[in-house]
């Protein structure tokens, strides 16, 4: 029985029409897409200008004259009250609602119209056939966060129930509740696993430390799909050894949409089906593929709220093979926000810390997890989870590459834990900053 699609229907949410435009959409010529896309930009923002006050006071234009001079949305700009950024016709009784993670700093509520939310779906599960995945049939292992509220988790517990999903407890993620896991994978025929990257990369080490191949335990499973923090490639790679099944690299945000998907070819697609996904420099300006910039994006179906040239607060870059109906995602370096601000005045992305360090810090499988955090502008704090204390030459080997990367002077602090905090929603972030800019 199809329970996923049918709760979708029931809630009002239009999935089979959803399926049908989205059909349509991928039956179009490289020709005919730019006349659709063209069409879709000039149509949401002719909308969102006649229909939404908050769009009209942040465009302060009449009707769609010039792409390129059409404001970019922040955050900071969508935080204030839900019910003054909807468009006429639409409450907060007949749209879908939700709140960002608030990983990037500036959480907020928003809204989708539900066509729009079910179009949402629609692009999710075609992806995930790329992979012979089906909401409704297939058996999915969770690694995702859970509210710990009565309520919310009632709410979760039950979509888990109409998903096919069994959920694993990522704020436990001790030697004692990896063993627990390894038992259900043994009993239950997963088809696919699904969640946070540093949970499922966490197992992984697990497996690695007991020489288990997860595929082995559990043949059903026929892929693992990672999303919401950066993977590695040498993560990737061990992930891919130890469960014996394909990772795919997924990309997404709640208020918009799956925003890429790694397909088949290993090309991590981005959707330009329900999107129009930017890079631009600092000026606003479009970069042309391969140049690295502010990703902007364009939610080209959703009437209840207005998602016009919103930069989503991270960077990254498109490949130079991409093309206006097929973009492919080339690099996602990070979060704007998460940079840090050297002595010297030098500015550098907070994950090159992450990455110079990652290579020295968990050659010998001590270390199962850290976090960097820059506590001043000279002072940058390691805290680690592992067996033993990272020794003084190791340390001291972070020191020199972190000086040779980036500048001398700089104070390294290590501090190691039985667990790391996590946030809400249970993801862990590897570069954070405390400054104020």
């Amino acid at each position: 029985m199809n329970l996923f699609n049918l709760s979708l229907q029931l809630n009002g949410f239009p999935l089979i029409k959803a399926q049908e435009v989205l059909s349509e959409i991928h039956e179009l010529s490289e020709s005919d897409y730019k006349g659709y896309l063209d069409s879709k930009k000039k149509d949401i923002v002719s909308y969102h200008l006649k229909h939404n006050s908050f769009y009209k006071t942040l465009c302060k234009q009449t009707h769609y004259t010039d792409w390129k001079k059409l404001p970019v949305m922040t955050k900071k700009d969508l935080q204030q009250p839900l019910k003054n950024r909807l468009s006429e016709g639409f409450t907060e009784k007949n749209v879908y609602i939700n709140k960002t993670s608030g990983s990037s700093g500036d959480p907020f509520i928003f809204a989708k119209d539900k066509f729009c939310h079910a179009l949402t779906w629609a692009e999710i599960q075609n992806r995930f056939n790329w992979y012979d995945i089906n909401f409704n049939t297939s058996l999915q292992a969770r690694f995702y966060g859970i509210p710990l509220d009565t309520k919310g988790h009632f709410k979760e517990r039950f979509k888990d129930r109409l998903s096919k999903r069994y959920r694993f407890n990522i704020f436990d993620l001790s030697e004692q509740a990896l063993e627990s896991y390894l038992n259900i994978f043994k009993n239950k025929p997963f088809d696919y696993i699904n969640g946070y990257t540093s949970s499922i990369v966490l197992f992984a080490k697990f497996l690695k430390a007991k020489s288990i191949n997860l595929k082995a335990l559990c043949p059903t499973l026929k892929c693992c799909v990672v999303t919401s923090e950066m993977l590695f490639p040498d993560d990737k790679t061990l992930l891919e050894h130890y469960f014996g099944i394909p990772v795919i690299n997924e990309y997404g945000a709640s208020e918009l949409d799956l925003i890429a998907f790694q397909n088949p070819d290993s090309h991590w697609q981005v959707n330009s089906d329900t999107l129009l996904v930017e890079i631009l420099d600092e000026n606003d300006a479009a970069l042309p593929y391969g140049e690295e910039g502010r990703i902007v994006i364009t939610s080209l179906y959703n009437k209840a709220h207005p998602f016009i040239k919103y930069d989503i607060g991270d960077t990254g870059s498109l490949s130079e093979d991409s093309t206006l109906q097929t973009p492919v995602l080339k690099h996602l370096t990070g979060r704007t926000n998460d940079i840090a601000i050297l002595p010297s005045g030098k500015k550098s992305p907070g994950l090159t810390f992450y990455y110079v360090t990652k290579a020295i810090i968990e050659d010998d499988g001590n270390v199962k997890e850290f976090v960097i955090t820059q506590e001043n502008k000279n002072r940058f704090k390691i805290d680690y989870v592992a067996q033993s204390e990272i020794s003084e030459v190791k340390k001291q080997t972070i020191k020199t590459e972190i000086k040779r990367y980036l500048e001398d002077g700089l104070e390294i602090a290590f501090e190691r834990h039985q667990a790391l905090k996590r946030s809400k929603s249970g993801k862990l972030k590897q570069f954070k900053s405390l400054l104020t800019y």
